[in-house]
């Protein structure tokens, strides 16, 4: 399918692409089955869909124009969402947050997708990697911010903490297979265009490892259980987004789809029990899981994947995505440091959740929010074997890569151990440290209100006060000049023109009186003023002659 005529594009369906379409249409199902058991509206569901379409437009495109497309319908539907509830001032708020942030950041893609037709004359993804010096490094820069923008990575994570403000079923849907996924997903995608200017491979892959450990300790600092799991979001896609940069594009992708199930899984519980308890608050939700088996035993699998314990889902892909550092052992020790916060915050969750307590019996929870969590709980057990051979062969096949080394024994089992060490000591521990500057998610908000919106709302009042002053004074100014000039002509010239057009009509009517007197009717009278005429012709051709 082309798009626009004249410039190869369109939609179409490759290895990534279908796997990424096989993940979003299962999470949907999931998630929209889930809130069909907490009643929401027609008007609910048809932004959720859209919302979903936008992602898998995203994702089958093939140029920037359909690209972009699909990513500007999934940020509107993101503020829609986030903001469902728009008689409550706080949740708008958090939506126009979330959009404008995302939306300052999509910038770049726009301009990347001018500097591809300047540099490559052509939209094509595909096409991005062979643009000269200096083109190929401008539309990498502007894919890399968007992307970073989109997938909430550092500076950008704050907006994903506003968006906790939604519904439960948004969390879980924008968490998992849509909006912050679809960052990692460009990358992905865009990882020749990367790998051509070497600097934004580098660039990128620091990014999404410095995320995944800052935001790691962020999690780990958070009191509230939706919080922490935003905050594990942009952790886990830091991991998605170094596959990128470092080339482990299988290992990246495995990821991305491992963990849109356990995210999505542990949103959905977390949105079970904030619908049942009323409250979001660890220290509110001790023995929640204890309350309900199913819905226990679901965030249990899914935190336990979170953490990297073997041999669940996320061990094995976040390992294979470490195996494609580019041995660099720098960046090694910071993916190791992230697991092993990974394990500490998923194990806060555990800890907060089962903790025994007085009081408060088993709760009941419909059929139809129960139903979804027993597939999302196999998924989080089983896809790690996406990095296991011989699966693994078949799915770089899929993907249609190359064949990878995938992770060394020792290092699966070195973040095997680390992971059940971890959650082994803070199980014992119970006790985790919550500094200000992570518990409020390094006030990257406040520091966004200081160094943007502050000084463009400053920006905005001396250009209105300019506009006022001047530009208005200058109009009204000039229509006081018009005022002034229409009466100086009023007075002075006017006057004088309508004496000179009297004039003339006195003259007219003097002329017209003098030509009626020769016309008295008698005969001989006409006779002799012919004859004078006549006498003066004669005489003057005698004189001329």
């Amino acid at each position: 399918m082309t798009f626009l005529p004249g410039w190869p594009g369109g939609l179409a369906v490759d290895g990534l692409s279908a796997v990424l379409l096989v993940t979003l249409g299962a999470v949907v199902v999931a998630v929209l089955a889930f809130a069909a058991g907490e009643g929401y509206g027609a008007r609910f569901f048809g932004l959720m869909l859209l919302f979903a379409a936008a992602m898998a437009v995203t994702v089958t495109a093939t140029d920037l124009v359909l690209l972009l497309t699909g990513w500007e319908v999934m940020g509107a539907m993101s503020y829609a969402l986030i903001g469902y509830e728009w008689w409550d001032a706080r949740r708008v708020g958090s939506a126009g947050v979330a959009f404008l942030t995302t939306r300052a950041a999509d910038l770049g893609l726009y301009a990347a997708a001018g500097f591809a037709v300047a540099g490559v004359h052509s939209l094509r993804l595909d096409d991005l990697a062979a643009a000269d010096t200096p083109w190929r490094d401008l539309i990498a820069a502007g894919l890399a911010v968007s992307a970073l923008g989109k997938s909430a990575q550092l500076p950008f994570s704050f907006w994903l903490s506003r968006a906790m403000d939604g519904p439960s079923p948004v969390s879980a849907l924008l968490h998992s297979a849509t909006m912050v996924a679809a960052g990692a997903y460009l990358l992905i995608r865009a990882h020749p265009l990367l790998a051509a200017t070497g600097w934004a491979a580098t660039l990128v892959t620091w990014a999404g490892a410095v995320t995944a450990l800052v935001l790691g300790a962020v999690a780990l600092a958070q009191r509230d259980l939706k919080q922490l799991l935003a905050a594990s979001t942009c952790a886990q896609i830091g991991f998605m987004v170094l596959g990128a940069g470092a080339g482990a594009l299988d290992g990246g992708t495995a990821h991305l789809v491992a963990h849109a199930a356990v995210k999505s899984l542990l949103f959905l519980c977390a949105g079970v029990w904030l619908g049942v308890l009323g409250t979001k608050r660890l220290d509110a939700l001790q023995g929640a899981a204890r309350r309900h088996r199913t819905v226990g035993a679901a965030f249990g699998v899914g935190a336990l994947a979170l953490a990297g314990v073997p041999p669940l889902s996320l061990w094995v892909t976040k390992d294979e995505v470490l195996a494609g550092d580019g041995g660099s052992p720098a960046l090694l020790a910071v993916g190791l440091a992230a697991s092993v916060l990974s394990a500490a915050y998923a194990a806060k969750a555990l800890l907060a959740v089962f903790r025994p307590v007085g009081g408060g019996g088993a709760f009941r929870v419909p059929f139809a929010q129960q139903a979804p969590l027993v597939p999302l709980a196999f998924a989080a057990a089983v896809l790690g074997a996406l990095g296991l051979p011989p699966v693994a062969d078949a799915w770089e096949r899929l993907l249609g890569l190359p064949d990878g080394s995938g992770p060394g024994p020792w290092t699966a089992a070195l973040s095997g151990v680390l992971a059940v060490l971890t959650v082994g000591a803070v199980m014992a521990v119970r006790r985790i440290p919550e500094p200000s500057w992570a518990l409020h998610w390094l006030w990257l908000e406040d520091a966004a209100s200081v160094v943007v919106v502050r000084p463009a709302f400053a920006a905005a009042r001396a250009l209105a006060r300019f506009d006022d002053r001047v530009v208005d004074g200058a109009v009204r100014g000039i229509a006081r000049g018009g005022q002034a000039i229409a009466g100086l002509a009023g007075r002075r010239v006017e006057f004088r023109v309508d004496g000179l057009v009297a004039a003339v009509g006195r003259a007219a009517r003097g002329l017209g009186a003098l030509a009626r007197r020769p016309q008295t009717g008698q005969v001989h009278l006409y006779y002799a003023q012919a004859a004078v005429v006549l006498a003066v012709l004669v005489v003057v051709a005698v004189l001329a002659g």
